[in-house]
């Protein structure tokens, strides 16, 4: 079964000290291309989760965000200092009295801005948890949690992308069916031009028996499709042999067939000579277009 590279893997923890989410995104790329975005005091086990990952993840744009929250220091960024506020404000009320001005609601704005009055992002920054006080060994278990998640979604989609893939190959497979029945009549339309060429040859009064043998070789050469046919239908089967295979990354193994089946149709639309066998070819050529895209996305 084919793995996608697109994915999506998320786990919570929540306790009466913090609230931690590890948040994993994963797009195709055909190398591992990886971004974290951590809280500072996880910052010196980056490299431990750098390797976790890429232990998992073998291809991808891999976007992963660890955010850690204390509520205690949620509620204290958002706690009104009063005494400082009614402080504040009777030193600006003073002032203003002092200046003759009158003293309302724009003072206590003013006194709202004061430091201290109400707490600022960096007073919560602040109170972020340094590394000893939760150990990354209690948070480490979210983020296998989420790839489990991940790798999950990975095979959900890659599923949905086999049966996909797998239908354009068996289009392919009922076109080179119907060149397979076409073939007698090719066969016999280009015999009956062939029998007219050498007929012209062998009644000219200088008939050479050495081109003549090539001439009869490189019309042979020329049409016969039994080859390409025989290795078509052989790459198609390897291919559906491989889509099959459980949980592993055959993404640039089924890109190289699909070149290979590429190559053996455009051969017979080249060698054919035949309309019926060129709208058939299109159709091929459509279908593993179709292939082409959708093998971009698999891992």
């Amino acid at each position: 079964m084919l793995i996608s590279m697109t994915g999506y893997g998320q786990a919570h923890r929540e306790t009466d000290a913090y609230a931690a989410t590890v948040e994993l995104k994963s797009l195709n790329s055909k190398t591992l291309d990886l971004t974290l975005r951590l809280p500072r005091f996880l910052l010196p086990h980056e490299l431990e989760i750098r390797n976790t990952i890429t232990k998992e993840l073998l291809r991808g744009k891999v976007n992963l965000a660890l955010d850690f929250v204390r509520p205690t220091a949620a509620r204290a960024a958002a706690t009104l200092n009063k005494e400082a506020l009614v402080a504040a404000f009777h030193e600006l009320r003073a002032v203003a009295e002092g200046l003759g001005l009158r003293a309302g609601e724009e003072t206590l704005l003013a006194a709202l801005r004061l430091p201290g009055v109400v707490p600022s992002a960096a007073d919560a920054r602040d109170a972020e948890p340094v590394a000893d006080d939760v150990p990354w060994a209690e948070l480490q278990p979210l983020l296998h949690e989420a790839l489990g998640a991940l790798q999950q979604f990975r095979r959900d989609e890659g599923a949905t992308l086999t049966a996909e893939i797998l239908g354009y190959v068996a289009t392919i497979r009922q076109q080179l069916a119907a060149v397979e029945l076409h073939d007698p009549a090719r066969i016999a339309h280009v015999r009956q031009r062939l029998q007219g060429h050498l007929a012209e040859l062998t009644s000219h009064e200088q008939f050479n028996a050495t081109r003549f043998e090539q001439e009869v070789l490189y019309y042979i050469e020329k049409l016969d499709i039994a080859e390409e046919k025989v290795r078509l239908a052989a790459h198609l089967a390897y291919f559906e042999q491989a889509a099959h295979q459980p949980d592993e990354a055959v993404g640039k193994k089924l890109a190289f067939l699909a070149q290979e089946i590429g190559r053996e149709i455009n051969t017979i639309g080249s060698k054919a000579n035949d309309a019926t066998v060129q709208h058939l070819v299109v159709g091929m050529k459509e279908e593993l277009e179709k292939i082409k895209e959708q093998l971009n996305n698999i891992l």
